[in-house]
């Protein structure tokens, strides 16, 4: 069968060459668009009355198999003709579908996903792929965690795919409940979820790990780090307390020389023991008990018995950049709240900078953040509370110094709980929140990143089977949406 890639090669051999290294152009490859989780896309054609005039792209046309809970992901080597779109699916098929017409170039099953009646709790039926994978552009190579029924019972097994044609190379899938017992760490695929994106960085591979919905089972917040070029599980992270699950869409957040990752609320633990944190970590999975790499609230212990995490959001690194460059990380929990930190010193227990009720409800979905010379602002959807009454998303301005550095700029109404991103033109020019209304009116929506003001509202928009965890992918020419058994399209 001719690979995608091999159809749009030109008759040079030093082009078709990229299907054994391939250049990343424009393509986007992991979860929000960078390591850092910011969820920001420039977008040169999509200014303010291009977004008015946005309209479902009738000519895509996607059928695949499965729930979306991940997001679609985009590549588009320099020299291939066309783009694909990467939809991974909660029945454990990943495909790539031509980013114009929505055909299916290859799909690849790998294995029966988990029936929930076979799990000890959740709410996602079956359980398959649910974290977005990530691409390594200097290979080519998808890699992702799919929770799977194997003769042994439930298994997480992260695999790596060919872009070219979704083949797998030798020496994987890695089982990971395997691979970690056989250096002693103890883990129970069946307890534990895998929500998060998946990370590339620095050559290391990073998936993480917590409970399902129901918490059962003795479970504890779980990092993985995978060498690609050998297929091997080199190290490896856990929480000290059960539970502490690292269960935000984000998963690990990179500022490019650390890593960050928050945890949910613990079981029992009477002295602090790594839940209801912001925490730092290295390549190699170091981790210390310098109060410069953690944090937590003075009141992690209720926030535990009240099951209200601080881990809602990944942690989410952010430059204040006017004036001088105030180096920050912001996260949101279950909790309503918004934690800003300082990078330098995430100050251990109630050593926050600042902890701002941003919500009368718990907040799960991702943030977007715009950073420019101007303005650092940082979206979030919320069920209630704030200042809005009712569903809404909520614009933070963080300032670079004082005593209170956060505050809510604006906030609209919005029936759904789909995960934000932010375009511009060039970085800071048409700023819009883009949001889709996931378990709540189906549309697409988008506003003005500066005030709130709707430019997109419903009108055509709608869209069935859309979760929670949902986020918009933003190429140069579309919006993607992926859903159950479809991805939508909208052309600009």
């Amino acid at each position: 069968m001719r690979s995608w890639l091999a159809d749009s090669c030109s008759a040079a051999v030093g082009l078709c060459l990229l299907a054994v290294t391939p250049v990343l152009a424009q393509s986007v490859v992991t979860y929000h668009n960078s390591n850092q989780r910011s969820g920001a896309y420039v977008i040169a054609g999509l200014t303010r009355q291009a977004a008015a005039n946005i309209k479902p792209d009738t000519g895509f046309r996607a059928a695949i198999d499965g729930h979306v809970y991940a997001q679609p992901l985009f590549w588009k080597p320099k020299g291939a003709n066309r783009g694909l779109v990467i939809v991974a699916t909660e029945s454990n098929t990943v495909y790539a579908l031509d980013e114009k017409s929505g055909a299916i170039v290859w799909q690849r099953a790998l294995g029966t996903a988990m029936p929930l009646s076979q799990l000890p709790c959740g709410n996602i039926d079956p359980m398959g792929i649910t974290g977005t994978p990530a691409i390594d552009p200097a290979t080519g190579t998808l890699y992702l965690d799919a929770m799977t029924k194997t003769q042994s019972g439930a298994r997480h097994m992260i695999h790596a795919l060919s872009l070219v044609d979704g083949s797998s190379p030798g020496g994987w899938p890695i089982d990971v409940q395997q691979a970690l017992g056989a250096q002693g760490v103890s883990f129970n695929s069946s307890i534990q979820g895998e929500r998060g994106g998946v990370l590339v960085f620095q050559h290391n591979l990073y998936v993480v790990y917590g409970g399902h919905y129901g918490d059962c089972g003795s479970y504890r917040g779980t990092v993985v780090q995978i060498a690609p070029a050998t297929a091997a599980l080199t190290a490896s992270w856990q929480t000290r307390a059960n539970g502490g699950g690292i269960w935000a869409q984000g998963g690990l957040a990179s500022d490019g020389g650390d890593l960050f990752i928050t945890t949910g609320n613990t079981f029992g633990a009477s002295q602090w023991s790594d839940g209801e944190a912001i925490i730092r970590l290295r390549a190699g999975l170091a981790h210390s008990a310098d109060s410069k790499d953690y944090f937590a609230p003075s009141n992690w212990q209720a926030l535990d018995n009240s099951d209200t995490d601080l881990g809602g959001t990944e942690a989410i690194p952010i430059d204040v950049l006017v004036p001088g460059k105030a180096r920050r990380v912001i996260a949101f929990g279950k909790d309503g709240n918004a934690y800003l930190a300082s990078r330098r010193n995430l100050g251990g227990i109630g050593g926050q900078i600042q902890t701002l009720s941003v919500s009368s409800h718990a907040i799960r979905t991702a943030p977007a953040v715009l950073e420019n010379p101007s303005a650092t602002l940082v979206a979030f959807t919320s069920a209630g509370g704030g200042k809005c009454g009712g569903g809404n998303i909520t614009m933070l301005s963080i300032a670079p110094g004082g005593k209170n550095p956060m505050s809510v700029l604006w906030c609209a109404a919005l029936s759904g709980a789909g995960a934000p991103v932010i375009t511009t033109t060039d970085g800071s020019s048409n700023a819009l929140v883009w949001v889709v209304g996931a378990e709540g009116d189906g549309e697409l929506h988008a506003f003005d990143a500066s005030n709130g003001s709707v430019v997109v509202s419903g009108s055509g928009t709608a869209m069935n089977g859309l979760h929670h965890f949902q986020t918009i992918l933003a190429t140069q020419s579309r919006l993607y949406v992926g859903a159950d058994n479809t991805v939508y399209a909208f052309k600009f």
